[in-house]
């Protein structure tokens, strides 16, 4: 018989795993405690932007026109646990509100409101990023509620995603890590990635630590990547240097590689900034608070790039107040590709510059929205021709495709002086100045 699968928790991991295992054939069951997620989703809609997980979706949603019908979605605790063979926990796991550690509320209750319903042989699979040695508790805990007792078992297996190309990573993972205590959680899981391993994903199969482990040390290690080359423009700033030729030198050497080391006003999102305080926290809770004591400067050198964009505005506009200054900022999502704003810094320097006079009219191609709610107070454009209208300064600060392909000329026939800021080093100077405008990148005094 064909397994049966549940995913719970229903927002950007959740959704995007429902849709690629009904993609990958299986039946499908997906619940969030939010109703009105699930009529959004079981109307074939997303609650975020995500390219192509919105046509996955409707490919499969019951109900829909020309569907397979193998994905539905409940708030019933219930169906789920009748129906799955193996569940999926998918829940979000974000910062304490104070605290570096993570907020461990929505794993927590997802296990303890599925486990009492597990009458029958499962396997239930954390997806959700956590801290170390958390599997081991929560599978005490499910041997504890569950009524199958010892055939209900756990198995940890973190996600990669990134967002603007999770639907291909949930596909075509570039690896597949499962934590597991027996060989039949390896065989489940096994059966259920059957057509990415056969694809050739690599399957790795580890204890629960270390599976949790992976997610947190790979956020880590590619936040130090992005800290190290924005220290390096910081140096580059200091002594006439060109980070951007640096990073291609570097990048070079196939010890390095040339993916993150573009300098900027660094990362955000919901998961590397949130991942490695957490990380840092848990270190401490273990008595290895010295192996991570590295992560405290690379997320203070993360921050530091977004107050040093707020001071490159300033000299911009003449060195002195934002009273009376207009500052257009193309950008809010944290990252192309995604309508993400948690901890974007686009909008935090945007935010910075307003609170300090500056009049702020932001743009984006995705994020507008949420940005809005975010940040009620700035001001919003319907395009970035409307953005750049009147501004004094133009800080790019997401790298959106459609920002260097903008017409300069047009731009700079309605901005009030033609000067911009290139936050992410994704312009050509050579086409702005060309158009008249003043350039100027981060870590690139002379470009």
């Amino acid at each position: 018989m064909a397994l049966r699968i549940t995913v719970i928790g229903t927002g950007y991991l959740g959704a995007t795993h429902a849709a690629a295992m009904a993609e990958l054939g299986f039946e499908v069951l997906g619940l969030d405690v939010v109703p009105e997620k699930i009529e959004m989703l079981s109307a074939g809609k997303v609650p975020m932007y995500e390219p192509g997980l919105e046509e996955i979706l409707r490919k499969h949603v019951a109900g829909i026109e020309g569907s397979t019908g193998r994905l539905r979605f409940t708030t019933s605790w219930e169906e789920a646990g009748a129906f799955g063979d193996v569940h999926f926990v998918c829940v979000n796991t974000p910062q304490k509100h104070g605290e570096y550690a993570c907020d461990m509320s929505y794993v927590d209750s997802a296990f303890e409101s599925l486990a009492p319903q597990l009458t029958r042989p499962a396997l239930v699979v954390g997806k959700s990023t956590v801290p170390v040695g958390s599997a081991a508790r929560l599978a005490e805990r499910l041997a504890e509620l569950a009524p199958a007792g010892a055939d209900v078992e756990l198995a940890w297996n973190p996600e990669f995603l990134r967002e603007g190309f999770a639907v291909d990573d949930t596909l075509h993972p570039d690896r597949i890590v499962v934590g597991v205590r027996s060989e039949r959680a390896e065989k489940l899981l096994r059966e259920v990635y059957a057509g990415p391993v056969g694809e050739g994903s690599p399957f790795v199969v580890t204890d629960f630590p270390t599976a949790e482990l992976v997610k947190t040390s790979a956020n880590s290690f590619l936040a130090t990547k992005i800290s190290f080359i924005n220290a390096m423009a910081e140096v580059c700033e200091a002594a006439d240097g060109d980070v951007v030729k640096l990073a291609e030198a570097l990048g070079h050497d196939e010890r390095i590689g040339k993916k993150f080391l573009r300098a900027g006003v660094g990362f955000g999102g919901g998961c590397l900034p949130k991942d490695i305080r957490a990380f840092m926290a848990r270190a401490g809770e273990l008595g290895a608070d010295q192996a991570l004591t590295f992560l405290r400067e690379v997320d203070s050198i993360n921050m530091r790039r977004r107050g040093h964009m707020v001071e490159l505005a300033r000299e911009a506009v003449g060195g002195g107040s934002f009273l009376g200054k207009r500052v257009a900022v193309l950008g809010a999502s944290f990252k192309p590709d995604s309508d993400d704003v948690r901890d974007s810094p686009a909008l935090n320097v945007a935010g910075q510059i307003h609170l300090q006079g500056g009049q702020v009219t932001v743009f984006d191609p995705k994020g507008m929205d949420n940005a809005r709610r975010l940040f009620p107070t700035l001001g919003y454009a319907d395009t970035a021709l409307d953005a750049v209208r009147g501004a004094d300064v133009v800080l790019h600060l997401t790298e959106w495709r459609e920002f260097r392909e903008l017409d300069v000329e047009a731009l700079g026939e309605v901005a009030g002086r033609r000067i911009v800021l290139d936050g992410r080093n994704a312009l050509d100077p050579a086409v702005w100045r060309a158009a008249g405008w003043t350039y100027r990148a981060m870590g690139r005094p002379k470009a």
